[in-house]
């Protein structure tokens, strides 16, 4: 049955774009006017928001960046008095500050109606079990699936992160249509599944969203297989607004649309930072159209797509984020994201869906070995084999050659959260 679109969905795309321009121009006004960032940004670049005419106008304005977000910590960047703002999310900041966000009431009311939007969008309807194993707390995943399920007329089940064992039992007991939960994770929760001998396919679930972190289709496929449901991507990002920028629809399953109605994507160069035509693959680029206490103009995601036209919906699509430029591994010269390595090992027989990359270095080289679990009845020959067959793909595909470590079962660090893939052990030995 095809679900019930909202005003924004019904929206044809000339009235689209007359509705994005008239809130672009709102949006730079209100960053301009509000945050001493923006004005000083677009006074030095010789733009003021009157000269936003067209859409295109937009690619005069300059960029903005994490590090200005960081360089502002923990409020420079608030449009609002502090004492309009509802709720305050930050990140982990684990490589320095935190980016610190904040939301006004009305902020918070268009997240909770862009997240029912793609619950809706992925199959989710009201009286739906919503089990939501994003964290919560400071990172917007948990809050976020949570109160966008709640304004769809979902039931939520606020499971939160860890204590895997526990939530495979709820997941039995309280029988949720619905999971939210990072991909990683969900791999985490289909061994316990199977540790404690059920069958993942004979449960409840019929839709997995999965997002904050990058996974391939070879991992949908792998999630699909052994839960017997459908897993589709939801994007966001905190500085954005959180969870709920872009949904994978359930029927297309096609790359995600974007609620352009609320953010404007661009996707530029990441090195020259020039606006690339729609089909080409670059940097994505965020401005909020709608956001009262912090807006941003032109953030800058670090996240590598293209952008297509819509199918499902109105809006158009971003293909899934496979990588991230800051995710980017340059070893002797060969550029290496972590997904290829994933789509590498996900077809290799004998393997489970678990592995890390670590980067060493041996004299004045990087070096690079992928560390990948066997599953439990894997001979060691069938790991040998598997070995050879890594570095031979890695070397054919990708051009360069990497060491494999085929490790036990349960061996890998296991995630509840956005799994770090990669591990720089460079500094440590030098």
């Amino acid at each position: 049955m095809a679900p019930e679109l909202d005003e924004g969905e019904r929206l044809s795309r000339p009235e689209l774009q007359a509705l994005q321009l008239d809130r672009l121009r709102a949006s730079l006004r209100h960053a301009y006017e509000h945050v001493g960032f923006y004005r000083e940004a677009f006074d030095k670049a010789g733009v003021h928001p009157e000269d936003c005419v067209s859409l295109a106008d937009l690619a005069r304005f300059p960029f903005t960046a994490k590090s200005d977000l960081r360089d502002h910590y923990p409020f420079g960047m608030f449009a609002v008095p502090e004492s309009d703002i509802r709720r305050i999310h930050a990140s982990s900041g684990t490589t320095g500050r935190p980016t610190v966000v904040g939301y006004t009431q009305r902020d918070l009311d268009t997240w909770a109606d862009v997240v029912a939007r793609s619950i809706r969008a992925a199959g989710g309807r009201p009286g739906h079990k919503v089990h939501v194993a994003y964290g919560y707390g400071l990172f917007t995943g948990g809050l976020g699936a949570h109160y966008g399920a709640e304004r769809l007329g979902c039931t939520v089940i606020p499971a939160s992160g860890g204590m895997t064992a526990r939530q495979v039992q709820l997941i039995q007991d309280f029988r949720p249509e619905i999971i939210m939960v990072t991909p990683s994770y969900m791999l985490t929760l289909l061994d316990e599944f199977e540790r404690q001998g059920v069958d993942p396919r004979t449960t409840s679930l019929k839709v997995g969203i999965f997002g904050a972190e990058p996974w391939t289709q070879e991992m949908r496929t792998e999630i699909e297989e052994r839960f017997a449901i459908d897993a589709v991507d939801i994007y966001g990002l905190s500085e954005v607004m959180g969870p709920g920028v872009a949904q994978e629809c359930v029927e297309t399953k096609d790359g995600l649309h974007i609620w352009e109605d609320h953010f404007y994507p661009e996707v530029v160069d990441p090195l020259t930072g020039q606006v690339l035509p729609e089909g080409e693959r670059g940097e994505l680029v965020f401005t909020s159209l709608t956001k009262e206490a912090m807006p941003v103009i032109r953030y800058r995601t670090r996240d590598l797509t293209r952008l297509l036209p819509g199918t499902a919906r109105v809006f158009r699509r971003m293909e899934k984020v496979t990588g991230r430029s800051d995710d980017l591994v340059i070893l002797r010269g060969v550029n290496l994201f972590p997904t290829q390595i994933e789509e590498i090992v996900l077809r290799t027989p004998g393997l489970a869906p678990h592995f890390q990359l670590r980067l060493t270095r041996r004299g004045r080289l990087d070096a690079l070995t992928v560390r990948v679990e066997a599953r439990a009845d894997t001979t060691p020959e069938r790991r040998a084999d598997a070995a050879r067959s890594i570095v031979a793909a890695v070397k054919d595909g990708i051009g360069v050659s990497v060491a494999v470590e085929i490790v036990d079962p349960e061996t890998i660090e296991r995630s509840v959260g956005k799994f770090k893939r990669i591990v720089d052990l460079r500094e440590a030995r030098d």
